[in-house]
């Protein structure tokens, strides 16, 4: 049976993976601060990246699939998948699939992103991301999958949760009016990173829905499915004409029943 790590498996998108894998493979995850429920789960494991080296754990484990759900410090990131890449180099049968973002791209802004195309950032955020995917590219191909992943839906994601605070209490919602972009939902994102895994699948994988909206769309059509109370919105154009932040599928498409659109995402946010 294939191991798998999560590292950041106590996070929204890292416990759902957790979840999915955990009837079909022997899965083991991380967890960062005291948690009951983490503690009594003999697959977690604590583990700090900015205090601890992460190849006790590997040697301990030795994972098939190391999967990257982790946030937190920047350098401490930066430092952690050296460490990551530097031990699957070593071990022939292993792999790290690495979550990255759309933001990878937000320094362009007339197209759609696709799975080869030139990175190019201009926030922290994304460049740091670039600089881990630019690591691992350096690796054989089969020894990684990047996923790069648009914003995160869903009735118990943590975007959703907070429009729902917002609306109760009156505050007004940010949106984007000339912000274009592509998004998916946490159902259909591990079901996604699960048949990745299954099929031994490599390269670079846009994991997002297979059309585009405009930021102020998709959130005023959230919120219009999530509540009965009416929303406060404040239109914030950070630009003059439309922006791009959408990363769409071409070279690495997924099955049909793996692909999504724009009104599922907006679907799943429905309890």
């Amino acid at each position: 049976m294939n191991r798998v790590l999560i590292i950041g498996g106590s996070g929204f998108i890292g416990n759902a993976i957790y979840k999915e894998l955990a009837p079909f493979y022997n899965v083991h995850a991380t967890y960062l601060t005291d948690n009951s429920v983490f503690e009594k789960n003999k697959h977690y494991h604590q583990f700090d990246m900015e205090l601890e080296m992460v190849h006790g754990l590997l040697n301990d484990l030795k994972p098939n699939f190391i999967i990257s759900a982790l946030r937190g410090n920047v350098n401490g990131q930066v430092h952690l998948h050296d460490q990551l890449i530097s031990w699957v180099k070593k071990h022939n049968d292993s792999r790290v699939i690495f979550l990255s973002s759309a933001n990878v791209f937000d320094r362009f802004s007339n197209f759609p992103s696709y799975e080869y195309d030139k990175t190019f950032s201009e926030s922290i955020y994304g460049r740091f991301k670039i600089k881990i995917e630019n690591n691992l590219l350096r690796m054989a191909a089969n020894k990684f999958v990047i996923c790069r992943i648009p914003m995160i839906f869903g009735a118990a994601s943590p975007r959703v949760q907070e429009l729902h605070k917002q609306i109760k209490s009156q505050e007004a919602i940010e949106v984007f009016p000339n912000v274009v972009l592509n998004a998916t939902y946490i159902d259909k994102l591990v079901q996604q990173i699960h048949y990745i895994i299954n099929r031994r699948r490599r390269g670079i994988f846009h994991l997002g829905s297979k059309d585009l909206v405009h930021h102020s769309e998709l959130i005023e059509d959230i919120c219009t499915l999530i509540s009965p109370e009416e929303a406060k919105f404040k239109q914030v154009f950070d630009s003059n004409e439309d922006r791009q932040l959408s990363v769409l599928p071409k070279d690495n498409m997924l099955p049909k029943h793996l692909q999504l659109t724009i009104d599922e995402v907006v679907q799943s946010c429905f309890v």
